[in-house]
């Protein structure tokens, strides 16, 4: 049963701007902040709903969280109230992004404090994460066979498969159990598992991207003036192709903005990429990183609307078609074999993730204890609490104690 209330437009970018100010610890964590709030206590729409929902925008390109906050804001109040809902919410991560980026190429980020502050803040971010995807976990996996596309997309994506395929495989084998065909089913999950490690195994596997304080590298930042319309262009086919999460857009950017531009070198845009994961904000916020090195101010703001701007029109142009699809029963048991898929994605970046945001003993307590902290503190500013306090823990064990990692 929904309940969706009658709020003016101003409540409703008031309303995602608070969400955007909490979002911390990627789409997974939004995500689950969107559902807990607008659908566990105030009901704006079914459990279900938004399952199938999420199913729709994760087999489209762009950030999901984002989009679901498009798509709720058109629910209240039609497509301005979209618009100025997916505004609300990317606003905190675009002003923050555009400091951090302005800070990085006129001062530069290397003072000791920052690099141990950023530790702390690592691994608490990976703690809303495992938390997330606990809570996002406890809602989709409802029988056996969902268990097995999740833990079959988790070991598939780990291996270093696609995830078009691999979502593609798990919403058809659980459309083949709802219909009733569970011998070809089971087949068909045996056959994915065993071809899917096969071509995991003569692929390189996902990149693996390094912090700045992990690495020797001594490259500096090659600002450009890279024309605006570029950047545009740049954005917007990275918004486009951006299926399966936005961890998909960092070999787009990569390849536009280091190895076909030459705006910065390799190390700079890592350098953007870790940024970003300690904002409240969705990770492809980096892209506004790209773009103001490439083109100052004004190359930021276009990159980064040709990377929301497709994320922005999938709902407020095509609403009823979405609703057709999320409505259509015959497409439920497809969509919830999606969601299963998504389910062991998020998980497998999660294990890769980890790595990257543990160092040593210290970064493990930090992550110990934010974790603990998520699943006892159910206030609404836990979230802000434990990435900031985090932060002031990895001063304190990395920048005045010096735990070595």
């Amino acid at each position: 049963m929904s309940a969706i209330p009658n709020q003016t437009r101003s409540a409703v970018f008031r309303r995602f701007l608070r969400f955007g100010l909490l979002a911390w610890g990627g789409p997974v964590a939004q995500i689950a902040m969107l559902r807990r709030e607008l659908v566990d206590r105030e009901h704006w729409i079914s459990s279900e709903r938004f399952n199938r929902t999420l199913a729709v925008y994760q087999a489209l390109p762009g950030p999901e969280a984002h989009e679901l906050c498009v798509y709720f804001g058109y629910l209240a109040r039609g497509r301005i109230g979209g618009f100025l809902a997916g505004l609300g919410f990317m606003l905190p991560g675009l002003v923050l992004m555009l400091l951090l980026s302005w800070v990085y190429v006129s001062i530069g980020l290397d003072s000791p404090l920052f690099l141990a502050m950023f530790a702390g803040t690592q691994a608490a971010v990976l703690a809303l994460i495992v938390r997330a995807v606990h809570r996002i976990g406890s809602y989709a996996i409802t029988d056996r066979w969902l268990l097995c596309v999740a833990l079959v997309s988790l070991a598939a994506a780990v291996l270093g498969a696609g995830f078009v395929i691999i979502l593609g495989v798990g919403g058809v084998i659980y459309l083949l159990v709802a219909r009733g065909f569970r011998a070809v089913a089971l087949v068909l999950l045996l056959v994915a598992t065993v071809s899917l490690a096969a071509q995991a195994a003569l692929s390189t596997g996902p990149a693996q991207l390094t912090p700045r304080a992990q690495t020797d590298s001594t490259e500096g930042t090659q600002s450009g003036a890279a024309p605006a319309s570029e950047l545009l262009a740049s954005g917007l086919r990275a918004g486009l192709l951006t299926f399966g999460g936005a961890y998909t857009a960092i070999p787009i950017l990569q390849e536009d903005a280091v190895v076909d531009g030459g705006w910065m070198t390799n190390q700079t845009f890592l350098d953007g990429v870790a940024l970003s994961g300690i904002l409240p904000a969705p990770l492809i916020i980096f892209s506004t990183f790209v773009g103001y090195v490439a083109g100052g101010p004004l190359g930021a703001l276009a990159m980064t609307a040709g990377v929301f701007a497709p994320a922005f029109l999938f709902t407020l142009v095509g609403h009823r078609q979405l609703e057709r699809i999320v409505e259509h029963r015959a497409a439920h048991a497809l969509l919830d074999g999606i969601t299963a898929g998504v389910v062991g994605l998020i998980a497998a970046a999660t294990l890769l993730l980890g790595p990257v945001a543990i160092r040593g003993a210290g970064g493990a307590a930090i992550f110990a204890l934010a974790l603990i902290s998520l699943y006892v503190w159910r206030s609404g500013i836990a979230v802000a609490a434990v990435v900031i306090g985090a932060g002031g823990l990895g001063v304190v064990l990395f920048g005045v104690v010096g735990v070595a990692g």
